[in-house]
C-alpha cells in the first residue's frame, strides 16, 4: 500500500459524448483522387530535394511491396485528426500496408471516428473547467479493449480492431484500426501510461493496458523481422520513434537484415527523436532516411495516391467509401 495519497478516479465527473463539441468530423475527411492525378504532380516536380525524395519514396514503396517485403506506417495523433486515414485505409485494402503501429492518441481518434464519426476537442477550455478528456464513452470502449486483449491474449490494437468490427462501428470504414483487423494484418497501440485522456478513468485497468501494449510491441517487433521494407513515421513526435527503435533493435537481434531498409519521417515539423530514431540511426551506412517537411493533409494524400497510381490491383477511385 503506498503512502501517499491518490485521487480517487472513481468520484470524477464524466459527460457522454453528445455534450462534448468535436472540432474533427468524418466528413472533413479525405477523399480518393483519380488515378494518376498524384504521380502527374509527383512527375512535374524537380528532381531536387524534396521533389526528388518524393519520386523515391513512392518507388521505395512499390518496390518493396512487388518484392514482398514490408511496408510499416506509424501513425500519431494529428494523423487522424487532419483527416487522412481514408488514404492509408487505401493503401491497407490494396495490399500496400503489412502492419500499422499507433501511439495512444491516434488509438483515441480513431475510435471515436469509427464509432462517432467525430473526434477532437478544445484542450484548453476543457482544462479550465477538468472535463477535458472526461467522455464516458470513449474511455468505455478503450479500456474495455484492454482488459479484453488481456484476457484472450490478444494485442491492444487487435482487441479494438476486433470490437469496432464486431459491433458494427458506423463509420470504421475509415478506422485504420478496423481496416487492418479486416485484412489480418497487425495494427498496433503503443502506450505511455498516463498520457492519454483514457486513463484518467476508473475504467482503466493499468495492468491491462501494459500487458497487451507490451504484446503490441512483440508483435511490431516480429512486423519488422523481414527486414529490407519501408518504415513510415507520420506524425509522433516521440513514442513511436523510441518504440521504433527498440522493436528493430529486437528484430535484428533475432536475424533481421539491416542492410535495405528505407525510413521515411513526414511531419510539418523536424524533430530530434524522429530524425535520429528513425532517419538516421537505423538506416546509416545500410539504408536509407528521408525527411519531408509539410502538412499532413497534403503530404499523406499526395504520397498515397501516388503509390496507388504505380500499384496493380489497387481500387479505382469510387470503390472505396
Amino acid at each position: 500500500m503506498s503512502r501517499y495519497r491518490e485521487a480517487d478516479l472513481s468520484r470524477l465527473t464524466l459527460h457522454p459524448i453528445e455534450k462534448r463539441e468535436s472540432l474533427v468530423s468524418i466528413e472533413q475527411f479525405a477523399r480518393p483522387l483519380a488515378r494518376g492525378a498524384a504521380s502527374a504532380l509527383i512527375d512535374s516536380l524537380p528532381g531536387i530535394l524534396a521533389g526528388r525524395a518524393l519520386r523515391e519514396i513512392v518507388e521505395a514503396v512499390v518496390s518493396a511491396r512487388r518484392d514482398g517485403r514490408p511496408v510499416v506506417a506509424m501513425a500519431g495523433g494529428h494523423v487522424v485528426k487532419t483527416g487522412v486515414t481514408p488514404c492509408l485505409v487505401e493503401w491497407i485494402d490494396a495490399g500496400i500496408l503489412t502492419a500499422v503501429a499507433l501511439n495512444g492518441a491516434a488509438a483515441i481518434h480513431d475510435v471515436e471516428i469509427a464509432l462517432f464519426g467525430r473526434t477532437s476537442e478544445d484542450v484548453e477550455a476543457g482544462l479550465r473547467t477538468g472535463s477535458f478528456g472526461m467522455v464516458t464513452e470513449t474511455a468505455s470502449f478503450v479500456n474495455g479493449a484492454a482488459r479484453e486483449a488481456a484476457a484472450r491474449g490478444e494485442g491492444f490494437g487487435e482487441s479494438l480492431g476486433r470490437l469496432l468490427v464486431e459491433r458494427g462501428a458506423p463509420h470504421r470504414r475509415a478506422s485504420l484500426l478496423a481496416a487492418a483487423y479486416e485484412v489480418k494484418i497487425p495494427a498496433t497501440v503503443h502506450v505511455a501510461l498516463g498520457a492519454d485522456i483514457v486513463h484518467a478513468h476508473a475504467s482503466c485497468d493499468g495492468a491491462a493496458v501494459g500487458e497487451s501494449t507490451h504484446r503490441d510491441f512483440r508483435i511490431l517487433s516480429a512486423a519488422l523481422a523481414p527486414g529490407a521494407g519501408v518504415v513510415f513515421n507520420i506524425g509522433s513526435a516521440v513514442v513511436l520513434p523510441e518504440v521504433f527503435l527498440k522493436a528493430l533493435t529486437v528484430a535484428r537481434n533475432l536475424g533481421a537484415p539491416a542492410e535495405g531498409l528505407v525510413t521515411v519521417n513526414l511531419d510539418f515539423l523536424q524533430h530530434y527523436r524522429p530524425t535520429q530514431n528513425v532517419v538516421v540511426r537505423p538506416t546509416r551506412g545500410t539504408g536509407h532516411g528521408y525527411a519531408v517537411t509539410g502538412h499532413h493533409e497534403i503530404l499523406v494524400p499526395l504520397l498515397t495516391a501516388a503509390v496507388l497510381d504505380r500499384w496493380p490491383g489497387a481500387p479505382r477511385p469510387g470503390e472505396m467509401p
